[in-house]
């Protein structure tokens, strides 16, 4: 049943695939780690690549390799016109090409799992190529979508923002099995505060920002259920403190009959007239992740602030050292115990009790 499965997303997925001509070649790294399930690591760095560029971290899917999301994917052609950014490709450990997004070691911090040995691979990249470590990205398709919903969950200090395509929410999968067929065919449902909490248990303590989240997902897509996409909703604006309904809609955006619907300035959701075999869009992507230099869409009336009327608003108070907050990042919240000042011209916004951003 699993090896069908497979098979089906792996058809869907490589349908969209279309022969890029990269500049260069993957280059494969060794020994950049601690990397328990040995997963493979291939760079591509653009030929006159800028000092301290930004890195994505493009993650392929289920039967999937390293060098088909290179070759099937526009980001290596994208780094080659814009100089500012690298690209990871990692390659997938499992003889059927699927990451572990179910073990309790990949959805916690520095417990093992595939998820460490990417986060091993970004931590080599901002230490080896001189990678600016505040513009780290991943996004990936299907596995890859939720290693990249994993990631944000188990290391969000390590990422500034992160696009998922066709996954499922941190922790869906979680269980002693590779496949989950209670999650895949949509059946898993749980409050907004229960995922939440999910995310939060993936690094227990952590107070910093968290990434900026944008999910993509097929409305017929019947390899991974569509429903996911709806809690994957619940979860990610319990997260940031979002309302569940938008602030704002675009309709027929980017294509006709998709749809962009944006919570806040951290997340937004997009849903497409497709199956599972979703045609990914980079430049899209490149623009959430602020590297196009084209602004992201903006909703059409400001997002509300809700503030509990039980607690009181972090007040305008700096740490000891003076340090102040850059603009999206966490300023207040339980347990919090970083800048609470945000730079100028951002202040700090209260969303809920664990959470206050600079906005």
């Amino acid at each position: 049943m699993f090896r069908s499965l497979l098979t089906i997303l792996s058809v869907a997925i490589i349908a969209t695939v279309q022969v890029l001509a990269a500049e260069n070649q993957l280059q494969e790294v060794t020994n950049f780690g601690t990397n328990p399930t040995r997963v493979r690591m291939f760079t591509y760095r653009p030929t006159g690549l800028t000092a301290k560029p930004a890195l994505i971290v493009a993650i392929h899917y289920c039967t999937g390799t390293a060098q088909a999301y290179f070759s099937g994917t526009q980001y290596a052609n994208l780094a080659d016109r814009a100089k500012n950014f690298m690209v990871i490709y990692p390659h997938a450990p499992d003889s059927g090409g699927c990451w572990d997004v179910h073990t309790t070691e990949t959805l916690t911090h520095d417990r093992g799992g595939d998820s460490l040995g990417i986060a091993s691979m970004v931590r080599y990249a901002i230490s080896n190529y001189g990678v600016d470590a505040s513009r780290v990205y991943a996004t990936g398709t299907s596995s890859g979508g939720m290693m990249s919903q994993v990631l944000a969950g188990a290391y969000p200090d390590l990422f500034a923002a992160i696009s998922a395509w066709c996954g499922v929410p941190y922790g869906c999968f979680a269980g002693p099995n590779m496949w989950n067929s209670q999650c895949s065919q949509g059946q898993l449902s749980k409050t907004g505060q229960a995922w939440g909490d999910q995310v939060r248990s993936g690094y227990p303590g952590y107070t910093g920002p968290r990434p900026r989240m944008q999910i993509w997902h097929g409305r017929s897509d019947s390899t991974l259920s569509y429903n996911n996409h709806g809690e994957a909703i619940k979860q990610w604006t319990n997260v940031f403190g979002y309302s569940s309904t938008p602030v704002s809609t675009l309709p027929n955006n980017p294509l006709s009959g998709w749809n962009r619907a944006r919570y806040g300035p951290n997340f937004e959701a997009i849903d497409a007239p497709v199956g599972h075999d979703i045609p990914v869009q980079a430049n899209d992507v490149l623009t959430w992740f602020e590297l196009s230099g084209t602004p992201n869409p903006q909703p059409t009336t400001p997002p509300p602030t809700t503030v509990n009327p039980t607690t009181t608003p972090p007040t305008s108070t700096t740490t000891a050292n003076g340090a102040q907050q850059t603009r999206w990042g966490q300023c207040g919240g339980i347990g919090y115990t970083g800048p609470t000042v945000c730079q100028p011209p951002y202040t700090c916004t209260f969303s809920n009790n664990w959470y206050s951003q600079c906005l």
